[in-house]
């Protein structure tokens, strides 16, 4: 070798001994890496060119290039050490991220990044030229030599990070792509999976720097598949999965390290968005095995308990949460798509429904599993039994308390109202909490979907039929009716606002449980004084909390629900507007009002009922305060006042004290212009603008501050164990649900507010319905019309041939031309009554028409805008 090197250093300088410029180098070894006939000679000289490459990467790309992949073609296979030392050299030339090569060896000194990184994308692009170097690289992968097959993946994650798509296209043409990558996450050598400390005689420019094989190659494999899903199908049907499986169960599984974490990556990415291989994943025996990583027994039955190893596990291990985060976000896809059978549905929500309200996985990790629930649960959330389990303080997390038993439905219901662990452990607003209550609030919207369901909650909430004892009070009513006292009580706040979004899910667009709910009678609310709900007492003897108080008997008539709720935002009003409130105090109250005005806006919205009842309470005062603050201040509950008002005088169409023509006078007092600015302007406060699907919780601002009184603490954990951390702090003040629900109905509001009290009701315009409808009648007409000249053909035809037949002949022809002439008065008949039908359908889409043209020309005269469109059809309607 050390000959070698001195030939080399001889032949490097000119005739007279002299230095030659960096250039003149390179381009000398260019030449004898061209003519070079020993793989000895070549090897020599791609270690110096691997040398020259850092400082001068543009000279020994430009010139040495090509001979570096004749090398790789030829005589990396057969060489190891001029394998490795030709994709160093490679390595280095295409890579365009400085900070990731620095760690090879040393820093650049002269090269700008900016000059680095197009000259990486300049020899990308020249290797890539050949498919042939590509298809070498995956052929490469097969090689037994652990340092080879590592410079490869390496080499290849440049490639792949430079030109992805290229370097795809040409894997799907390789001989032995699909094999070699499969190859490689077949390796069992230790130190292929744990790394390996590579000194710097043995690898070159690798100095004490420890590599994983193993690690690469799974991060090369989620590069290689990212957004192409005909490698997703081909690896998945070389045995992908079973392989990364593998490699979970020999890594130790949940428990596992960052290489758990990359093939779990790996099987997720050839999954999502591939219903191909979600079918094919199916249809093996791995599918149980997710749960089943979990703790969580995949052929448990639906009436049997939930094994206390899944329900309580040791989280302390660093990458176990994530590990388990990347199941759970695997699971969630595979119920959430199609063909998955009934049995892995099930057994797949539960797991996900056990995890998020019986378990005492991380707070995050319960958001993830209720949040990736189906819209339509395969399982019926209130036969499903969960049993929850409480951290005894003091304990560090190490000793639980189990809970008695309850339904997911209630579990869920406690959730929303209450809190992870029921709120036993004080209440600081944290981020994570109040994203795990919104998941569940999810949940809960999703269940009730349908009427029957909504109806049958409310229904619960009213006295037994032909009984006037009162039903029990529900966690829900009793948190929606709970009065509101000074000074707030954060936890308090947060309960009733989300029960109030949760009380609207049952009400919105839901007439027949609007006027259940107008029945309701709740009974006198008293302060809990037991932490947690109903349903949340200790398993193993605890007592149950004392029953409250018997009301005391009283004269006056109980009031319903709605005036409940009305007496309480009227209270809520009263205690902002006190002189000692502070700022942070007064938002309290603005997002206890923000519930009240978002239930009563859906409860009232198109029931003339609730707005009577609503209206007697007293409704109308409270709101016109609020609705004249100044123009600067929160734009939040003026509009919220502004649209619940308009809606009381839109749909107040039943008798009662308070008509349209006594609500008319005040609208004209606020100005019509300035009702409508306040509904409008809602939209652009950012608590409702930053609303989204799945975005409900919102930073709290000012960090800092905290009301008096507020208990500190984080989790239920770490205030147990008095861990003072500052956590993130969040708030919730609107849902998607209201913001879709304001977006869809407020332009009928704004128009309400400007029509006469004395006009009737508006027609509802021409639509699809009334189109399919008229379409329909033309069609039966037309339809009768063939029959009705077909008639007449046969008639002729007969008549023709009667005179050249016999008198018996005759008498019956006349008595099917009688029959005939009855079929045909019949027809007529209907084809009268249809024409009729077809006449009136047509008065009555002029009347529309002019209708349309009325309201377009009160638009203009208003300052409304019209659209072109609307001009040219209503010019055409006038003419």
């Amino acid at each position: 070798m050390d000959s070698i090197f001195s030939q080399l250093n001889v032949a490097l300088r000119g005739p007279t001994g002299t230095p030659q410029s960096p250039t003149e180098t390179i381009t000398r070894l260019s030449d004898r890496l061209a003519q070079a006939t020993q793989i000895g000679d070549r090897r020599s000289t791609v270690l110096t060119l691997k040398g020259l490459s850092r400082d001068w990467k543009a000279e020994v790309g430009e010139r040495a290039l090509p001979g570096l992949v004749d090398v790789l073609l030829n005589d990396a296979e057969l060489d190891e050490e001029i394998g490795k030392a030709v994709l160093d050299t490679l390595y280095v030339l295409c890579n365009v991220n400085e900070e990731a090569e620095s760690g090879r060896g040393q820093l650049h000194t002269h090269i700008p990044p900016q000059v680095n990184k197009e000259l990486g994308f300049k020899h990308t692009d020249a290797l890539l030229a050949d498919e042939r170097v590509t298809h070498k690289l995956f052929a490469l992968l097969a090689h037994q030599s652990f340092y080879l097959r590592l410079g490869v993946l390496e080499l290849l994650l440049i490639l792949l990070h430079n030109r992805r798509q290229v370097v795809q296209g040409y894997f799907l043409k390789a001989p032995v792509g699909a094999t070699s990558v499969i190859a490689v996450l077949e390796e069992q050598r230790d130190r292929l999976r744990d790394g390996t400390v590579i000194p710097s005689s043995v690898y070159g420019i690798m100095p004490h720097l420890t590599f994983s094989l193993f690690v690469e190659a799974l991060i090369m494999f989620q590069t290689l598949v990212h957004q192409s899903p005909d490698i997703q199908k081909v690896l998945a049907f070389e045995g992908a999965f079973e392989r990364l499986f593998g490699i979970v169960r020999a890594e130790g599984g949940l428990e596992g390290g960052h290489v758990v974490h990359d093939a779990l990556a790996c099987v997720d990415a050839l999954l999502r968005f591939n219903s191909s291989n979600q079918s094919y994943f199916r249809e093996t025996m791995l599918p149980p095995m997710l749960p089943a990583l979990l703790l969580f027994p995949p052929s448990l039955k639906v009436s049997e308990e939930v094994p206390q190893a899944f329900a309580l596990q040791f989280w302390d291990t660093p990458q176990k949460p994530a590990n388990a985060s990347l199941i759970v976000g695997i699971i969630g896809m595979l119920v959430n798509s199609k063909g998955g059978s009934v049995e892995e549905t099930r057994t797949f929500s539960r797991c996900l429904v056990e995890l998020g309200l019986a378990s005492n996985a991380p707070t995050f990790l319960k958001t993830q599993a209720l949040r990736l629930l189906p819209p339509n649960l395969g399982i019926p959330l209130p036969s499903i039994v969960v049993t929850p389990y409480m951290p005894v303080p003091g304990t560090n997390d190490e000793e639980w308390d189990r809970l008695e038993p309850a339904s997911a439905l209630d579990a869920l219901v406690e959730l929303v109202l209450h809190g992870e662990y029921n709120g036993l452990f004080g209440e600081r607003r944290a981020k994570d909490g109040m994203e795990l209550r919104a998941a569940a609030l999810g949940v809960i919207q999703n269940f009730v979907q349908r009427d029957e369901i909504r109806e049958a909650i409310v229904r619960a909430m009213l006295p037994a039929d032909g009984s006037n004892t009162p039903p029990p009070t529900t966690p829900l009513l009793h948190a929606l009716t709970a009065p509101p006292h000074s000074p707030l009580d954060i936890a308090a706040v947060t309960s009733t606002h989300l029960s109030c979004l949760l009380f609207a899910h049952l009400l919105r667009y839901a007439p027949r449980t609007k006027t259940l709910a107008r029945s309701i009678i709740p009974q006198p609310n008293f302060p809990n004084t037991q932490p947690g709900g109903e349903f949340f007492v200790p398993a193993d003897g605890g007592a149950p909390p004392p029953p409250p108080p018997a009301p005391e008997e009283e004269e006056e008539e109980p009031e319903s629900l709605l005036q409940t709720l009305s007496e309480h935002l009227s209270l809520a009003f009263l205690s902002k507007n006190r002189a000692d409130t502070s700022d942070q105090e007064a938002r309290e109250w603005d997002r206890l009002i923000v519930g009240y005005l978002t239930l009563l806006i859906q409860w009232l919205y198109d029931d003339p009922g609730s707005v009577r009842d609503f209206l007697q309470t007293g409704g109308l005062g409270m709101l016109v305060e609020p609705i004249n603050q100044m123009a600067d201040s929160d734009p939040v509950i003026p509009g919220l006042c502004a649209l619940l008002l308009g809606i009381c005088y839109e749909f107040n169409r039943e008798p009662g004290e308070i008509t349209r023509a006594t609500i008319h006078p005040i609208l004209t007092r606020l100005g019509i212009d300035t009702l409508i600015g306040r509904i409008t302007h809602l939209r652009n406060d950012d608590r409702f603008k930053a609303i989204g699907p799945d975005t409900l919780v919102l930073p709290y601002p000012n960090q800092a501050s905290a009301l008096p009184g507020v208990p500190g603490g984080g989790s239920a954990a770490a205030a147990a164990a008095g861990d003072v951390k500052k956590e993130t702090e969040a708030e919730i003040w609107f849902d998607w649900a209201f913001v879709d629900f304001w977006k869809s109905n407020y332009y009928t509001v704004v128009k309400g507010v400007a029509v006469d009290p004395n006009e009737a009701p508006p027609t509802a315009s021409q639509n699809a319905e009334t189109e399919m409808l008229v379409a329909s009648l033309r069609e039966v007409i037309q339809k009768q019309s063939d029959e009705i000249q077909d008639l007449k053909r046969r008639l002729n035809e007969f008549t023709a041939s009667a005179a050249a037949v016999d008198v018996q002949r005759i008498a019956q022809l006349e008595d099917d031309l009688k029959s005939m002439r009855d079929a045909f008065e019949v027809a007529d008949d209907r084809r009268k009554d249809v024409e009729k039908e077809q006449e009136d359908l047509l008065v009555l889409l002029d009347e529309m028409n002019l209708k349309r043209s009325r309201d377009k020309q009160r638009m203009r005269e208003a300052g409304l805008a019209v659209s072109e469109d609307e001009d040219d059809g209503l010019d055409d309607d006038e003419e």
